[in-house]
């Protein structure tokens, strides 16, 4: 059994340990209208969201500062209850929650669409979303020659990812990461040559990602100029682009079509094509916040998620990064050791040796370096132009889990440009770095999920005097109530 199938097989096992640690519960107004979706379709057949609003309401599950007002009195221009949430989730869903409805109608559970089995499916099926979120990302490495499994783990426990996942994975964050993820994947295998089938895939991959989370299609801009490089480059040569031209056509269309369900959902909620007329009045394109998105004291993406930092310093060296060709690529989709003449590049088992030009490796990563950076620039701007910026009362800078995939790119460059150092201290620092970013995000989540933080902002020194202090002497007994008594943990248990 060769190395990458032993990885492989180690990441499942992992994954499936780790399902008893998912928690199927909703609890949020944002969680709920994400539910609402899918669960007044699969029972009531429309999208009037009422009922499935009160039913919260009336439990005592929502019952935050402005519910009632927001989402049981307002109403659209239609007339109907306003949901700021997208179909997306509701789709990706769908099998968990069928699952959930054969559960409950073999088990006596109540079949009503809110009772535990429905819940449950919704949770696991985020759980399994994310999961796929870093399986596609280490494709999404190979394919830059990267070897992405350990980096991938790192993210998994060192982001918002791993909570969205398994504390509060009714969120839409888990299923955004995949979305995005996806978008990334086949990226990165249409910009090889391409060709119509591949727009259309990406298309129809971009509009998935949108229906999910709006802001998500922003990711969609990076593969645009890396095609128009592309594009360029064809009629530098003084040839036609008509078959470029028909591609383009090809990947609207199947955006469209793909996004018909959210666009035929705008015009039964809102009356038009787009959000809620009030989601505008939250912006402010000028950005006045990007800086404070990421390094405010008490709410800043960096300062709540130290690795991202580290893996975006990862991107930049992605350019130099990756010997060992993707899995069924070509060498010239990676770059050999440093220095401007053709080099002979070790094969993998059963090759043979292959040359390749270093600069035109080096070019074309440094565009997947160049695009996957705007990617991350533009979530930043998106990040800092929203009212609600600090995204207070939710753990971490939940936004940026859509990054995801990028992280885990730049952690493998990284990793992989750290043997080249000719410093054993190098390393050493770089391991126990990733290592306290990690244990960070791990003890924000403890400290988050039990009350033993401010749960409207981040308090550093407070935090991490409970990070290396408080917890470790409450570890067992924290572990057992999670794994045995977790709804001692909420103030409303559903």
């Amino acid at each position: 059994m060769d190395i990458a199938r032993r990885q492989w097989i180690l990441l499942i096992v992992l994954f499936a340990l780790s399902l008893p640690a998912v928690t199927a519960r909703i609890y949020s107004s944002d969680e709920i209208q994400y539910f609402a979706y899918l669960r007044s379709l699969w029972f009531d057949r429309d999208l009037s969201f009422e009922n499935e609003y009160q039913y919260f309401y009336d439990r005592g599950i929502a019952r935050s500062d402005g519910y009632h007002e927001t989402f049981l009195e307002r109403t659209t221009e239609t007339g109907r209850r306003i949901n700021f949430a997208t179909l997306g989730c509701a789709i990706l869903w769908a099998p968990f929650y069928g699952a959930g409805d054969l559960v409950a109608r073999t088990t006596g559970a109540s079949v009503d669409g809110y009772s535990k089995p429905y819940v449950a499916g919704v949770a696991y099926g985020s759980a399994v979303y994310g999961f796929l979120a870093i399986v596609l990302s280490i494709l999404s490495a190979r394919r830059l020659g990267l070897n992405a499994f350990l980096p991938a783990i790192v993210v998994w426990l060192g982001t918002p990812l791993l909570f969205y996942m398994y504390v509060a994975p009714p969120f839409s964050h888990a299923c955004s990461a995949f979305g995005v993820a996806l978008f990334i994947y086949v990226w990165l295998r249409v910009r090889d040559t391409w060709s119509t089938r591949g727009l259309i895939a990406l298309g129809a991959a971009a509009a998935l990602m949108t229906m999910i989370r709006e802001q998500d299609a922003f990711f969609a801009v990076g593969a645009a100029l890396d095609f128009a490089w592309a594009r360029l480059l064809v009629l530098r040569g003084a040839r036609s682009d008509v078959r470029g031209a028909v591609g383009v056509v090809a990947g609207i269309v199947a955006f469209a079509a793909a996004f018909t369900p959210q666009a035929a959902a705008y015009l039964i909620l809102n009356g038009h094509v787009g959000p809620h007329s009030s989601v505008g009045h939250k912006m402010n394109w000028a950005a006045p916040h990007a800086l404070q998105v990421l390094f405010s004291p008490e709410h800043g993406f960096f300062v709540w998620t130290p690795l991202a930092l580290i893996a975006l310093v990862g991107v930049l060296l992605l350019p130099q990064a990756g010997f060992l060709p993707p899995e069924g690529g070509n060498y010239s989709e990676f770059l050999p050791p440093k220095g401007g003449r053709n080099r002979r590049i070790l094969p993998p088992e059963g090759g043979s040796y292959k040359f390749v030009r270093v600069a035109s490796a080096f070019r074309r990563k440094e565009q997947v370096a160049l695009c996957l950076l705007l990617m991350v620039a533009l979530q930043i701007y998106i990040g800092g132009s929203v009212e609600s910026w600090t995204v207070a009362g939710a753990f971490g800078q939940r936004r940026f889990i859509a990054l995801t995939s990028i992280l885990i790119i730049g952690v493998a460059a990284l990793t992989d440009r750290l043997p080249a150092s000719p410093r054993q201290s190098v390393k050493i620092v770089a391991a126990a770095v990733t290592v306290l970013a990690v244990y960070w995000n791990l003890a924000l989540s403890a400290e988050f999920a039990i009350g033993l933080m401010d749960r409207q902002k981040l308090e550093p020194r407070k935090n991490a005097y409970d990070a290396f202090v408080t917890l470790p002497l409450q570890g067992p007994s924290l572990a057992y109530r999670y794994l045995f008594d977790r709804a001692s943990f909420y103030k409303h248990a559903p």
